[in-house]
């Protein structure tokens, strides 16, 4: 049986690892006694390890056949590069914000295939950008909506993370990059809100992040790209008046003679507000909308996700969409429908005949599934 090796215990990397384990031999790895106490109270094999040193990191992978990387995005192009040094093939989830590319010689060295940025967003549009294009004459726009929100609105932030709290502030933090007639370029976070109704859910709002990333690289012939996150009415104004206050400033201020950053101080504020409890309910939406041409018709596919906590597994949504496309991801890998040596983004894999397909019968066999129209 495949071994795979799952690095980080978290609520997505445990939600994988659960799913994983129907077909797999599955380990876990992870420095959180309490995380691996988690795990081995379902009957999955763990492993304690320093992920955030090398070392560490191959030492978890080293009688791997595939790993799955569930690191919190700072520690996510360490591990790897790790991973890769070590020869193993790799299925990763921790959205870093370094060049993915950086890898694909290392990666080709090794001969292995590693797939980066493979959960819902990115993710599962970067794979239906890459299966469109791969069937029309020409793709001319590509819009990406998600968000991930707690079902029960609670003041004052309306607001609980389904996936690690400092990557949800680089949201809105980082410059937001765009393809606007052909050519890139940056916006603030946080810029140019929209309010747009979704079917079943209302008005929510729509605000610009940094989500594109490789396909700015990887889709140099599409004039038109964005990405922008939603959320309930009213978040962004709040997060904006944090941000330009300087509370996600990372520089270290004197504050009653100690240094400390302003975001250390405001991530410890914020995050016991937005840890999401047990039981606690959430939903993830997403809309794809791709135009273009075929046969010299102008042509439009919309893609549409409303997905719920699983309360009879206790799963998150964000944990279910995020790591049940990745899942998916690895079982295609396992059964060699997908090869490619070197870092392939998602939209590499979506570009291969059948990919997409399987990968959302896979997960539509786990109740995540995308209304389609054209």
């Amino acid at each position: 049986m495949i071994h795979v090796v799952i690095l980080g215990a978290g609520r997505v990397g445990g939600a994988m690892a659960r799913d994983l384990a129907q077909d797999f031999q599955v380990t876990v790895a992870d420095c959180s006694e309490a995380a691996l106490s988690r795990m081995r109270g379902v009957g999955i094999a763990t492993r304690a390890a320093d992920l955030s040193l090398p070392d560490g990191v191959k030492g978890a992978v080293a009688d791997a056949d595939l790993v799955v990387g569930a690191v919190p995005g700072f520690m996510g192009f360490a591990t790897a590069k790790a991973v890769l040094e070590a020869g193993k093939t790799l299925v990763d989830i921790s959205f870093f914000d370094e060049d993915c590319f950086e890898l694909d010689a290392l990666a080709k060295s090794q001969k292995v295939t590693a797939i980066v940025d493979c959960g819902i967003a990115p993710g599962c549009g970067n794979l239906i950008l890459g299966d469109v294009s791969r069937q029309w004459d020409r793709v001319i726009s590509f819009e990406c909506l998600v968000g991930g929100l707690p079902v029960v609105r609670t003041w004052p932030y309306e607001y609980q993370a389904g996936f690690s709290p400092i990557d949800v502030i680089e949201e809105y933090t980082r410059p937001a990059r765009y393809v606007k007639a052909g050519h890139v370029v940056t916006f603030p976070a946080l810029s140019e809100p929209e309010l747009i109704d979704f079917e079943g859910l209302g008005t929510l709002e729509s605000f610009n992040t940094d989500g594109l990333r490789s396909i700015i690289r990887t889709f140099p012939q599409v004039p038109d790209m964005k990405e922008k996150t939603l959320r309930y009415p009213g978040h962004i104004e709040k997060m904006r008046m944090l941000r330009e206050s300087g509370f996600f400033g990372k520089e270290k201020i004197r504050v009653a003679g100690t240094l400390i950053s302003p975001l250390d101080l405001t991530a410890a504020l914020l995050f016991p507000m937005w840890f999401m409890q047990e039981g606690d309910e959430d939903f993830t939406v997403m809309r794809v909308a791709v135009e273009g041409e075929v046969g010299g018709q102008q042509v439009r596919k919309e893609l549409n996700l409303l997905d719920h906590y699983d309360r009879a597994t206790k799963t998150t949504s964000m944990a279910r969409t995020t790591g049940y496309t990745c899942t998916a991801t690895v079982r295609l890998v396992a059964k060699g429908g997908y090869t490619r040596q070197g870092i392939s983004p998602p939209e590499f894999v979506g570009q291969q005949p059948g990919a997409w397909d399987f990968i959302r019968d896979d997960l539509a066999k786990r109740g995540v599934a995308f209304t389609e129209k054209s």
